[in-house]
């Protein structure tokens, strides 16, 4: 017969395997937390963050610990977005197990997890090698802006995405590509418009891809704001080239604020129908939804690969719904001191203020 300090020793020694078991246990390595990516500034250092509801986990950190506690092997996982794309299908397992570890614990306290507002949101992907976007491509936008009867209206009316493909023009990504809330400077005596889209992220190099295949190269989604300027004083584009400066037009500098997260593939919608909401100083100006693109996601990929090679991280966005500036009577234009916010549904909201060139 056991004596009772050896029944309490066993008891004792009981509980102590059963808290250790209880921290050692592996959680799930499948998406079943949602989460985004996030590229943030944290204590003035630029860090990834994994953002699951109100709370930014910095992925460097919690998966530190996350491999002392539940005893995994060791993990490199990229500390640059554009790396975390390249390697997204050996370090996605881990990136769950974070995110579940995380939901499991009830979003208890850690030194690892912060508010949105206690880090400093930045573009996600600085920077991209192609920052390439679509031109009118929502019939309703297409049609506010040509003249009506216009044989460019009809043929936005008629556009067979089969049959036709799209336009499309580049943004440089290192000029071209600013923060969540950093201002763009107006340049003086030009009509700058809203535009807010979805901007879809490459995630491996694509080349002739089909439409059937397209899906598969994309690693998520995010917010672009296409920052376009209607013209205004300036010198007069050679008589040459008759017709608009689209590169005056729409690759001024800082013209493509972006961000401020990415949604992995795997918790978006599919198809990837998002609802986009613009606003001026908390006017809706535009409401769209990416269920009206005339060339949609496969459509797009299908024709920029076959005509270069897409990379991780790329970014295509994807054009603008109607309820631009230009297209109202009379036209409306924004001016220093305005605040633009694009919100799309599951992803977030890029917010942009308007000020005067300095």
């Amino acid at each position: 017969m056991r004596s009772k300090v050896g029944v309490a020793s066993f008891l004792v020694g009981a509980v102590c395997v059963g808290l250790f078991a209880q921290q050692r246990s592996v959680p799930s390595d499948k998406p079943e937390t949602p989460f985004k990516l996030a590229t943030v500034q944290i204590s003035g250092r630029t860090r990834l963050g994994l953002v699951i509801g109100t709370r930014v986990l910095d992925i460097a950190a919690a998966n530190d610990a996350l491999t002392k506690s539940a005893g995994l092997p060791s993990l490199r996982i990229p500390s640059e977005m554009r790396e975390l794309i390249e390697s997204y299908d050996s370090v996605k397992p881990r990136l769950y197990q974070i995110a579940n570890a995380y939901r499991s614990a009830g979003g208890a306290k850690v030194p690892y997890a912060f508010g949105l507002d206690e880090v400093g949101a930045r573009a996600p992907i600085k920077y991209p090698y192609n920052l390439l976007a679509a031109a009118a491509n929502y019939r309703l936008h297409a049609g506010e802006m040509f003249p009506p009867g216009s044989p460019q209206q009809k043929a936005a009316e008629e556009a067979d995405p089969d049959k036709e493909d799209p336009v499309f023009f580049a943004k440089s990504p290192r000029s071209c590509i600013i923060d969540p809330g950093e201002p763009y400077y107006m340049p003086p005596n030009r009509n700058i418009d809203w535009e807010g889209e979805l901007a879809i992220i490459i995630g491996k190099p694509a080349f002739n891809v089909s439409e059937g295949q397209a899906h598969d190269y994309v690693f998520g989604y995010s917010i672009m704001y296409d920052v376009s300027d209607r013209g205004g004083a300036g010198r007069p584009l050679t008589a040459m080239f008759p017709g608009p400066n689209w590169f005056r037009g729409k690759s001024r500098d800082r013209s493509a604020p972006f961000g401020p997260f990415i949604l992995p593939k795997e918790f978006a919608p599919n198809p990837p129908h998002f609802h986009i909401v613009t606003s001026v100083n908390g006017v809706v100006k535009q409401d769209g939804n990416t269920k009206n693109l005339i060339w949609d996601e496969p459509h797009m990929i299908r024709f920029l690969s076959s005509t270069l090679t897409l990379y991780p991280g790329d970014v295509i966005s994807s054009g603008t719904p109607d309820g631009v500036g230009a297209g109202r009577k009379p036209p409306e234009y924004l001016k220093p001191g305005d605040v633009v916010t694009i919100t799309i549904d599951g992803i977030g909201t890029l917010t942009t203020p308007m000020r005067a060139a300095r």
